[in-house]
């Protein structure tokens, strides 16, 4: 099984500045480094729908084009079933403009669903790609009538940038790319 990342969100106590803010829209993040050339973020957004047509919506791997913009392809490769744990082969290809050079990255992943009582949890495992280490979560809860969704990324790239530079493209690049998803799975 893999290890959660961060701290689940069932467990955060919610200022109610943060609550008024994740039920306006507001995208929350929380950046820290992870090494010398890696970064951890962690997004919490709120959705306005139950937990299950969430959990319908991001299950369905090759719309995460439509809520990525930089997501170009989103492939579910093959599906595995073990005496212990089932998961599925993913295949997703970005493309990032950076100052003036544009980069494409290629990540296969191993992916877990857990469905539980109290939340729902995807776990994204780097097999290989354009990264030195990749790893994801994402966990859906109820909060107040609809979802709190929280997506965590950890990633070290093979170019080494430092992890200020990478924190603040992902701190520019994940709500726009967060409100894209919220806007995809609401409407559908």
């Amino acid at each position: 099984m893999v290890s959660t990342l961060v701290p689940p969100a069932i467990d955060r106590v919610w200022s109610n500045t943060e609550q008024s803010a994740l039920l306006r829209g507001e995208v929350l993040l929380q950046t820290s480094s992870y090494s010398a050339w890696g970064g951890t973020v962690t997004a919490y957004m709120y959705l306005p729908t139950d937990r299950a047509h969430v959990w319908q919506q991001v299950t369905n791997y090759s719309r995460w084009v439509q809520y990525f913009p930089s997501l170009t392809q989103s492939l579910v490769l093959s599906e595995h079933s073990t005496h212990h744990s089932s998961y599925k082969r993913l295949y997703q290809v970005a493309g990032k403009t950076f100052l003036c050079f544009t980069a494409q990255v290629e990540v296969y992943l191993r992916v877990y669903e857990h469905i539980a009582a109290q939340s729902h949890q995807i776990q994204f495992q780097f097999e290989q790609g354009s990264f030195n280490d990749f790893s994801a979560e994402l966990q859906l809860q109820d909060f107040q009538a609809g979802t709190l969704l929280t997506y965590t990324v950890q990633a070290t790239p093979t170019i080494p940038i430092p992890t200020q530079i990478i924190q603040e493209g992902i701190r520019l690049d994940l709500p726009m790319n967060m409100r894209s998803m919220r806007q995809v799975i609401c409407h559908s």
